[in-house]
């Protein structure tokens, strides 16, 4: 492969990033870098690892976005254009989106695609010095629930009977409407997994849940990730999510049922990432969240 020209060190970022990430096969229109001489992000996987490919996709959006290339409604390319034009697996891609969905950036409507949000004007979320101690913990938390509710939402759609999916309906329902009240949904969205659990047929699924309570919920452990003023959406987001899970279970469909509760749990952790990085940032510069 023939080497980068030097004077393309001197482009601008944004226009390195897309050169990087274009593919041979996609329209000329981006910034006319040699194509034989464009870095294949498959090529690259070996030397960055699957998270910095994820993080040059997800920023290639983000600038999109930002920069007004990308408005507030259009729909982004599918999961599989996204792997064929990018040169990614579809790891690389769900992990990008997520990180665009935890941003506050793209919202994703199982079956129908990603669509750009509006810009928010509020702050993002803001650890305390406590929560960004104790998001250390909440992250394991939720590494460990990936794994485990992933396979438990697909055992869930081939194994729930009538009964399980009406435990799934009573907890959505108490979830939404305490929501338009203003009240507590803790409980409810932890009875919503754990009727998941218990549709799996295996005890040990929803044993390992109850062992850790309310405390498997973030925002039961850490404030900040639910202050209204700052994310008036995150609840209906919560609720979405548990919509898709529970339509894939309800309709026996695996795949998208695992599908679906990655995705949910996926953008929990994205988003308290993006705190924690926020607040460590204002650590570092020794300023406090108030004066941000």
């Amino acid at each position: 492969m023939a080497a980068v020209p030097s004077q393309a060190a001197a482009w601008p970022l944004s226009c390195r990033i897309t050169a990087m990430l274009k593919s041979p096969s996609e329209s000329t229109t981006a910034p006319s870098m040699p194509l034989d001489s464009a870095a294949s992000l498959r090529g690259s996987r070996a030397a960055k690892g699957s998270r910095s490919l994820a993080n040059l996709l997800s920023e290639e959006f983000e600038n999109k976005i930002r920069q007004g290339l990308l408005q507030e409604g259009d729909k982004l390319p599918t999961e599989t254009e996204l792997v064929r034009n990018y040169d990614v697996s579809r790891t690389v891609v769900r992990e990008a989106l997520s990180k665009l969905q935890a941003s506050g950036l793209v919202e994703t409507k199982h079956g129908i695609g990603t669509f750009v949000l509006p810009a928010r004007s509020t702050p993002g979320m803001v650890l305390s010095a406590h929560e960004l101690s104790e998001s250390v913990d909440v992250l394991a938390v939720l590494e460990l629930r990936i794994s485990l509710e992933t396979e438990a939402a697909g055992l869930a759609a081939t194994r729930r009977q009538e009964p399980h999916l009406r435990a799934m309906r009573t907890a959505l329902q108490a979830f939404e409407q305490n929501f338009a009240l203003g009240r507590e949904t803790v409980s409810h969205d932890l009875d919503f997994h754990l009727s998941i659990a218990k549709a799996t047929g295996n005890r040990y699924f929803q044993e390992i849940l109850q062992h850790f309570g309310s405390m498997l919920i973030p925002r039961n452990r850490i404030a900040s990730i639910h202050i209204p003023t700052r994310d008036p959406d995150y609840l209906k987001r919560v609720n979405r999510e548990h919509e898709e899970i529970f339509s894939a279970i309800e309709r026996q469909d695996a795949d998208s049922a695992r599908a679906a509760m990655r995705i949910h749990l996926t953008n929990s952790r994205e988003r308290l990432r993006l705190a924690q990085r926020l607040a460590q940032e204002q650590q570092a510069a020794g300023a406090p969240g108030s004066e941000r």
